[in-house]
């Protein structure tokens, strides 16, 4: 017998990525009680609370990590080399985020060696083999590469009110490859927010017709000596081992998480974390529901 499916999605949130673009987004004159910016944890709070509203999502679960897992960069130093540090007016919201989201009802899961993107990914499979849905709430195209039966990407374009809802068919008509094929396309591509130069001479049309006709990287390598034109030739026989190693990079691996239980929001317990952060508008609406 199957597993009974859970009444809604599990909504799993790039916490990071979220943060980045509350911070940018609003304007740091958004302080708390104690005069510090709140304006990446209000910002967070928010996106998410809508989605929440939109998708009446079984549980929720933010995903915190290091910028760049370690793995990565031994296999390539350049990762994620040329991102700036943390800004001083973010770095405190950062730490602040696991106590004020666990007050909303919701998990925050973290690893030490794998970044958010690799938690986000795990739950996604764990609920997707227990018979659920996931919903993967990011501004990182990276996590395409989940999209299946059972996992839909809610994608976070700046500027934009509310989510893209993105699924297999859309990562096809994007990219021309499916998801499966994302960490193979970001390898010969490259991704330049992740320091990944990709084949030289490689674009994305390049790139989509190549894994078309051979259906991997490693295909596409083997046949290196065939491929046309002879600068697309040139690039893969000449960075054999670092296209390999990018696609390494690009690809999640397995946290080993737990399917999450059901947890409804605490209204009433994330009205008192904003209200004493000084997010008293924030605070208003979710008292508001809690009565």
């Amino acid at each position: 017998m199957s597993p009974a499916k859970a009444a809604g999605a599990l909504l799993v949130v790039d916490a990071p990525s979220l943060l980045y673009r509350a911070f940018y987004g609003l304007p740091k004159s958004i302080k708390g009680s104690d005069g510090k910016p709140v304006n990446a944890l209000l910002g967070t709070a928010n996106m998410v609370l809508r989605e929440v509203g939109e998708h009446e999502p079984r549980a929720v679960v933010l995903c915190l990590g290091p910028d760049a897992a370690r793995y990565r960069v031994e296999l390539y130093p350049a990762y994620h080399a040329e991102r700036p540090p943390v800004p001083d007016e973010l770095a405190p919201q950062w730490a602040d985020a696991p106590a004020f989201f666990e007050a909303f009802g919701w998990e925050v899961a973290t690893a030490d060696e794998l970044e958010a993107d690799d938690l986000l990914g795990s739950f996604a499979h764990v609920e997707a083999r227990a018979g659920g849905e996931a919903l993967l709430m990011t501004g990182d195209r990276d996590l395409f590469q989940c999209a299946a039966d059972g996992v839909t990407v809610l994608y976070v374009r700046t500027g934009a009110r509310g989510a893209e809802v993105v699924d297999p068919a859309q990562v096809e008509r994007r990219y021309g490859v499916p998801p499966e094929l994302v960490p193979d396309f970001i390898a010969l591509r490259g991704d330049p927010s992740d320091g990944l130069p990709g084949a030289k001479g490689i674009g994305e049309k390049t790139a989509a017709a190549l894994l078309a006709e051979y259906g991997s990287l490693e295909a596409t390598l083997a046949a290196a000596v065939r491929v046309r034109p002879a600068r697309a030739s040139g690039a893969l026989l000449d960075q054999h081992d670092e296209l390999l190693a990018f696609k390494e990079i690009a690809t999640l691996r397995d946290a080993g998480v737990a399917r999450p239980p059901d947890g409804a929001l605490d209204a009433a317990g994330a009205a008192a974390a904003a209200r004493e952060r000084g997010m008293n508008r924030l605070a208003d609406r979710l008292e508001g529901a809690a009565s």
